[in-house]
């Protein structure tokens, strides 16, 4: 049996130490950490503060690394989406990243000590190969649960659905809203609709 030495016993003990304060956000996880990078930009774009439009340009390029904008367009449109040409479908996704984002900018539009907690380990719903990660924003009194559906998107883990309240789903609430529009509209006519929500939330 080796015999370990008083300084490798000593190097262990602090690496485990180390590794014993480590945050959930520096844990292996991909989709945990996925969730946890979007809510480290929110963060950062509350804190800038400002006009709407310079922390829409700040958090954007979060947004679309984390959450799967196509797919998510395909859901909340519906079944209908498969059928459009080529066109129609990049004007509705490019719309519904605007208001994606937009919304968060609305929403989450300055710092007052706000703190997003992610839980350490998401969680896997056999036979779907999705995952659920689960979190909670502190604000004041309340705290809040926001659960995220994930899945992988190539090598990527992304957010796909948002349960609100813990499990109010974004998506079918989007896709409650859509229906009428893009049955009387088309393409062209939710397109416009979603970009005036957009542009609502951005003035």
């Amino acid at each position: 049996m080796p015999v370990i030495s008083r300084r490798d016993f000593s190097l262990l003990l602090a690496s485990a130490a180390v590794m014993a304060v480590l945050p959930a956000s520096a844990q292996t996880d991909p989709a945990v950490a996925t969730v946890q990078g979007f809510y480290d930009a929110l963060v950062a774009q509350m804190k800038k503060g400002g006009p709407a439009r310079s922390r829409y340009d700040l958090l954007k390029p979060a947004v679309e690394k984390a959450f799967d904008i196509p797919g998510m367009t395909a859901v909340a449109v519906g079944p209908g989406f498969a059928a459009l040409a080529d066109g129609d479908k990049k004007a509705l996704t490019d719309a519904f990243a605007r208001m994606t984002i937009a919304n968060y900018v609305k929403n989450f539009d300055a710092f007052n000590g706000e703190k997003f907690s992610v839980e350490p380990a998401s969680i896997t719903r056999p036979p779907s190969t999705d995952r659920l990660v689960k979190s909670t924003l502190k604000a004041g009194n309340d705290t809040i649960p926001f659960n995220y559906r994930m899945h992988q998107v190539g090598a990527e883990w992304k957010i796909e659905d948002i349960y609100l309240n813990g499990n109010i789903s974004q998506m079918a609430q989007r896709r409650s809203d859509f229906s009428a529009t893009f049955a009387s509209g088309g393409a062209s006519g939710l397109t416009k609709k979603i970009n005036a929500l957009a542009d609502q939330q951005l003035s």
